[in-house]
């Protein structure tokens, strides 16, 4: 017996939840990026992203990381992928305003 109570998606998917997370995890799936730097990231925390409209490398640099950390569903492990991957392309995240 599945786990939950039984869920329907505004796309029709079936699905059983045990929390009060609204997600479709078939739709989740389907969202998810393949590659770039989103996809390295968890659900959660390419949510955060996106809905900060945060969608390229260089736009994440504009942002300081202490900014990023506060994002709903941003975590330690989402920063330190985020800091790597700006390394890697020689950016960085903004510097802090003191």
């Amino acid at each position: 017996m599945p786990k939950g109570n039984l869920r329907i998606c505004k796309e029709g998917h079936r699905f059983y939840k045990s929390s009060d997370c609204p997600n479709c995890p078939i739709c989740e799936r389907a969202r998810k990026p393949n590659t770039g730097f989103l996809a390295l990231l968890s659900a959660p925390a390419q949510r955060a992203l996106i809905g900060a409209g945060i969608k390229t490398l260089k736009s994440l640099a504009r942002h300081s990381e202490t900014h990023i950390a506060s994002l709903h569903g941003m975590g330690p492990t989402g920063i330190k992928i985020l800091r790597e991957a700006l390394r890697k392309e020689g950016l960085s995240f903004r510097t802090e305003k003191k």
